[in-house]
C-alpha cells in the first residue's frame, strides 16, 4: 500500500492540471506536492504524468491510476459530508437500554412524538433490568434507576425516583390507616424482595432514619405485579410513583404515613464520555427532561399534566408475563 496522501496529491494535480494549482487548493507548497508524486512515481515503477513547461498529460497508466485514485478522493468527500451531516442534525439509529417497568410506562408511549418530532431517527431500544456495558454492547445511552450514576460515564439526572407507602381504600376501611411507623407491624405489608430481603423497611422520618420489620403474606420481585395486589386490596406496600402516580392522584390508592419515605433514587440518562457529544443522544435526553418536568407528571397533584399516551398502571390483571431480571439498569 502506497502513501495515500502522496495519491491524493496525485489525483489533485490530476484535477488541477497542474502541481500550482494543486498547491493552491491544498493550501501545500508546491514542492511538498512535486515530491510526493515524484515519490509515488518511483514507489511504483511507473511514470504517471508526461511533464512538460506548458502542460502535464497522463500516461496511459496514469490514466488508469488516475481513475482509482479519483474514486477514493470522491469516497473521502463523502465520508466528510457523511460525518458532518450526523454531527449538525439528529440522524441515523440511536441506541437505547432502559428498565423495564419504567421505559414501558413512561419512554415507550413517548416514542412516536420523539420519532415525529426527528423523523431522520430510528431508534433500537432494549427494555432490560439488566446493567449493560455501554462500549462492549454499542449502546448510546442508557436510563438506570439508581442512587448514584456509575464512575467513568457521563449522567444527566431526569427525575427523582419516589416510592410511598400505599394501600387501597377498601383495604384501609377494612384494616384501618398505621398513624404511627409502628403500627406497620400489625398489618400485612407486602414486600418487594428486589430492594429488600430482610423483611425490614428502612424509612427517613422526622425523627431521622429507622427501621421497622413487617410481614405480610406476599413477597415478589416485580414493582408492577406488587402494584396489582395493592390495587387488589391485599396489603400495604413501598410503591414507586412512577408506577402508581395516576393511582395516588385519583383516589384509587392512599398514600400512608406520608412523612416517612424510604431513600429516594433517581433515573439518570447516562453515556460514554465524548466531547463532541452526537445531536441524536442530546436531543433524546432533552425531550426526556421537558416531557417529565422539573417535577414529574406522576409526582404532581394535579393529573391533568398526564400526557395523553402515558396510561400510569395497567388494570384487569394480577400477574405479568414479562419475567424480572436478576439485575436491575
Amino acid at each position: 500500500m502506497h502513501d495515500i496522501n502522496a495519491m491524493l496529491y496525485f489525483a489533485h494535480v490530476v484535477k488541477a492540471k497542474s502541481f500550482s494549482g494543486a498547491a493552491r487548493r491544498l493550501d501545500v507548497s508546491k514542492s511538498r506536492i512535486s515530491k510526493a508524486v515524484a515519490s509515488l512515481e518511483a514507489d511504483l515503477g511507473v511514470r504517471l504524468l508526461h511533464r512538460s513547461t506548458r502542460r502535464l498529460s497522463l500516461t496511459e497508466v496514469g490514466e488508469a491510476y488516475f481513475e482509482h485514485c479519483d474514486r477514493i478522493l470522491e469516497e473521502l468527500a463523502q465520508a466528510e459530508r457523511t460525518v458532518s451531516s450526523l454531527h449538525v442534525e439528529p440522524r441515523g439509529r440511536l441506541k437505547i437500554t432502559a428498565p423495564v417497568a419504567f421505559s414501558t410506562l413512561h419512554v415507550a408511549p413517548a416514542l412516536p412524538e420523539f420519532m415525529a418530532q426527528y423523523p431522520d431517527l430510528s431508534v433500537d431500544m432494549t427494555i432490560t433490568d439488566r446493567l449493560v456495558d455501554l462500549v462492549d454492547e454499542g449502546y448510546d445511552v442508557a436510563l438506570r434507576i439508581t442512587p448514584a450514576p456509575g464512575e467513568n460515564l457521563v449522567a444527566r439526572q431526569l427525575a427523582l425516583i419516589r416510592r410511598k407507602i400505599c394501600a387501597s381504600p377498601d383495604y384501609l376501611a377494612r384494616r384501618g390507616v398505621p398513624r404511627t411507623p409502628a403500627d406497620l407491624m400489625q398489618h400485612n405489608c407486602l414486600d418487594y424482595t428486589y430492594l429488600n430481603n430482610s423483611g425490614t423497611w428502612h424509612l427517613k422520618g422526622p425523627e431521622g432514619d429507622i427501621e421497622i420489620p413487617v410481614s405480610g403474606t406476599l413477597r415478589i420481585n416485580d414493582d408492577e405485579a406488587l402494584s396489582q395486589a395493592v390495587m387488589g386490596g391485599l396489603g400495604l406496600a413501598l410503591l414507586p410513583t412512577f408506577i402508581v402516580g395516576k393511582e395516588l392522584q385519583q383516589g384509587r390508592l392512599v398514600e400512608v404515613l406520608p412523612g416517612y419515605v424510604p431513600v429516594e433514587r433517581s433515573i439518570y440518562a447516562v453515556h460514554l464520555p465524548n466531547r463532541h457529544l452526537p445531536p441524536k443522544v442530546r436531543v433524546f435526553i432533552d425531550f426526556l427532561l421537558e416531557r417529565f418536568g422539573s417535577e414529574p407528571y406522576w409526582d404532581r397533584q394535579d393529573g391533568s399534566a398526564w400526557p395523553e399516551n402515558s396510561q400510569g398502571l395497567p388494570q384487569g390483571c394480577f400477574g405479568l408475563t414479562r419475567p424480572a431480571s436478576p439485575a436491575r439498569a
